[in-house]
């Protein structure tokens, strides 16, 4: 079953059952309006027993009737837009897995059950422009709603909704003069399933505080988890789907989450963010067998492009891609194992409820700034106890000990970028600073986790690696990224501080 995306942008209004239709060519660049169209629709809605979608104002529905007949996923974007998902009618109780699969963030394993049904009888009117471009569409509708659970009311209105096809957004103020003329106002509900519930329409997720240079501490914190938060959210999909980055994009606002609870933990109860943090280190650890699985094979595939033709023999080469595509596919599929787990979205309710009710101490309360400098300034002391402890060691454990600084200087650019919007400036700075110290040491130890497949797969082969193997070519590559690496690091290091906010 194939889905389709589109994006809807419209806004409704109220009108009596008395109220004439407006004048739409008085709505500035409609030149003339095609015959109305009528159709009957009907529509059932679908959510969780504790109307789980409906909180996050999404909408998942089955329409019969009109244009667009099938299964249709709202999900809000801004105020008058939002992304619409169709796919094929199917059976009328059966959800299609793959708008199933992009909510499982939200319904995390409720089943989907119908909550209401509505009818609509529309009259459609296409208004078009300047060369007949279509500019938006109006209906006219009448509606008679009955909600199914948890509780059963009907009720009868009638609608406006003015959607634009190929009209720009200035296109609404005009038609909104114009349909307030004729005796319409806007609408008090977001969508027909909202009026249907009336006062039992769930309240909507509510808004984290955002973070204030004037304001608390706690508040600047709960701001970037947060927003973590709301990334893995609108991620999860894509990861679900194989899209591009979203492996990558998820485990990076994780990690981001962790270096938050890391840094900032001291304004937070001890135990709940530990807790927390365990299991976002597991969560990176599952979306980390694919990605770095991704990373190596787009690594050691760009290494075999770049040697001459001949120096790796082909058998060399088709099973060096047999195995990192190997890997990558089992861990993708286990990652996807784990996303269905009741363990991850125990995490996703655990994550919220710290948004929502977060387990501060005292010094939380206190000013944003004097109090996360000072704890900021622990990070940065992190890292260079690090780039110390490095120089001390050599060979694999000179390795190790730059992977280290990476991870503390990664951890420091985290906690600089949740404190941009208090210290302004200097802590986009710091983060920048310590990203570029991140990104180098990042290459690095790819290069280091490179050489040790290629030489887990070239003792396999028995016999001592040389530059005449096949692999030997690939590591001697490798070694050179390496001391490349360390080099532009180093220079870096000498060159760029840390300073403190």
């Amino acid at each position: 079953m194939s889905t389709q995306d589109s994006v809807e942008t419209e806004r409704k209004y109220d009108a009596d059952l008395e109220t004439p239709l407006p004048a739409f060519v008085d709505i500035t660049g409609v030149e003339r309006v095609a015959d109305p169209a009528d159709h009957q629709l009907e529509a059932v809605y679908f959510d969780t027993d504790g109307l789980t979608l409906a909180k996050h104002r999404i909408t998942l529905r089955r329409r019969t009737g009109g244009t667009d007949s099938g299964w249709h996923l709202k999900l809000p974007a801004d105020r008058d837009t939002r992304v619409e998902i169709h796919a094929p009618l199917g059976q009328p109780e059966a959800v299609p897995e793959e708008l199933a699969e992009r909510l499982l963030v939200f319904t995390r394993g409720e089943e989907l059950r119908p909550v209401a049904r509505i009818h609509t009888r529309r009259t459609l009117h296409r208004l078009h422009g300047s060369e007949d471009v279509t500019l938006a569409d109006f209906a006219d509708d009448h509606v008679t709603a009955e909600t199914l659970h948890p509780m059963q009311l009907e009720r009868k209105w009638r609608e406006w909704e003015f959607e634009l096809v190929h009209g720009d957004k200035d296109l609404f103020e005009s038609a909104e003069r114009v349909l307030s003329v004729a005796g319409a106002s806007p609408s008090g509900h977001a969508s027909k399933l909202a009026r249907a519930f009336g006062t039992a329409w769930p309240s909507a997720v509510p808004t984290p505080p955002k973070a204030r240079p004037k304001g608390s501490a706690g508040d600047a914190v709960v701001a970037y988890i947060a927003a973590q938060i709301a990334e893995i959210t609108a991620l999860d999909s894509g990861v679900r789907q194989g899209a591009d980055d979203a492996v990558h994009g998820m485990r990076s606002a994780a990690r981001r989450l962790r270096s938050a609870l890391s840094a900032y933990g001291k304004l937070f109860d001890a135990e709940a963010g530990d807790q927390l943090k365990a299991e976002l280190k597991w969560l990176t650890k599952v979306l980390g067998k694919a990605r770095d699985a991704e990373v190596l094979r787009d690594r050691i595939g760009e290494l075999l492009n770049d040697q001459p033709d001949g120096v790796v023999p082909a058998s060399a080469a088709t099973r060096i891609n047999a195995e990192l595509e190997e890997a990558f596919n089992s861990g993708y599929r286990g990652m996807l194992r784990s996303l269905g787990t009741k363990r991850y979205f125990r995490l996703l309710d655990a994550l919220e409820k710290f948004r929502d009710e977060p387990p501060t101490r005292p010094r939380a309360g206190k000013k944003a700034r004097p109090v996360t400098a000072k704890l900021a300034a622990k990070a940065i002391k992190r890292v260079r106890r690090s780039q110390k402890a490095a120089t001390r060691e050599a060979g694999a454990q000179h390795d190790m000990a730059l992977h280290q600084i990476r991870k503390d200087a990664k951890r420091l650019r985290h906690a600089a970028e949740a404190l941009q919007d208090v210290h302004g400036k200097p802590a986009a700075k710091l983060a920048r600073r310590a990203q570029k110290i991140q990104k180098i040491l990042g290459e690095h130890q790819d290069s280091v986790v490179s050489r040790s497949v290629l030489l887990r797969l070239a003792n396999d082969m028995g016999g001592p690696v040389e530059d005449s193997s096949p692999y030997g070519p690939l590591l001697a590559a490798e070694e050179q990224r390496a001391a490349d690496s360390e080099a532009r690091y180093e220079k870096l290091a000498k060159k760029k501080r840390l300073n403190p906010l």
